[in-house]
């Protein structure tokens, strides 16, 4: 989930010292099942190859790239605009840069936040369910259930407050296949500046760079009174209306 904006040399070195116990943080906000059903998830998604990753993507006519290096990690999203090219760096999750036609503008701290937020929301999704190993990240099983006479393990994530940004109250489910570990689809409510629900069904599958990257076909409930957890009943119920489709274009390696 998207971090509180640090200073660039806190961020570094809580990177550097922080990932090699990422994962057994995690475990210990997880119960063991669904702990083993996310580990599988991401070695079928790409285990290792997340770790050095270098993609780029088009994505509502802006370009996000991703790269990941031993000591930090860098988003970007660049667009031609009216006032010239437009770009914005993100190290870490958490140090925004933004640069006009090369030239570094001045942010105030909110405007960095709401730049990073969008941008971390962005590769969040595309690099699912890499993420579900992060610190903040509290994981646990919901059985197994049936969607279209398929099997999964349904698993909810939520997170803590520490760590977990300004997002911490929002709730996922994921649905991996029982037998595949696929993310086959995924829902969440959010409780941000509104609040909601969504749902997600996976499509187009596609690996570059060793990673499996997919679009979504992205629904809300008809029913305004039913919860996150209902959301797979009510697509077998044909109760979800779709709203818009979650596309990743031009999809490349940058190695």
């Amino acid at each position: 989930m998207i971090r509180n904006i640090l200073t660039v040399s806190l961020i570094i070195t809580l990177y550097v010292t922080s990932c090699s116990t990422k994962v057994e943080q995690a475990q210990s906000n997880a119960d063991p099942k669904a702990q083993e059903v996310v580990d599988k998830a991401i070695a079928k998604h790409g285990g290792a190859a997340y770790e050095s990753v270098a993609v780029g993507f088009d994505f509502r006519e802006k370009h996000y790239t991703v790269e990941r290096f031993p000591d930090r990690y860098v988003y970007t999203r660049s667009w031609q605009d009216s006032i010239g090219y437009v770009e914005d760096i993100l190290v870490n999750s958490t140090q925004l840069t933004r640069t006009v036609d090369g030239d570094t503008v001045e942010l105030t701290d909110e405007w960095a936040f709401k730049y990073a937020n969008s941008v971390n929301s962005v590769l969040y999704f595309a690099l699912l369910p890499y993420g579900l190993n992060d610190a903040a990240v509290i994981k646990k099983y919901l059985g197994e259930v049936a969607i279209k006479g398929k099997s999964y393990h349904k698993v909810q994530i939520t997170f803590q407050q520490e760590g977990g940004g300004k997002d911490f109250e929002d709730v996922f489910i994921y649905w991996f296949g029982k037998d595949t570990y696929q993310l086959d689809y995924l829902a969440y409510y959010y409780n941000t500046d509104e609040t909601g629900i969504r749902f997600r069904e996976a499509y187009n599958r596609q690996t570059v760079d060793g990673i499996l990257f997919q679009d979504y076909i992205n629904y809300a409930p008809i029913d305004s009174t039913i919860t996150v957890h209902q959301t797979d009943d009510q697509l077998e119920k044909g109760l979800l209306k779709e709203l818009s489709r979650i596309e990743n274009e031009k999809l490349e390696s940058l190695k």
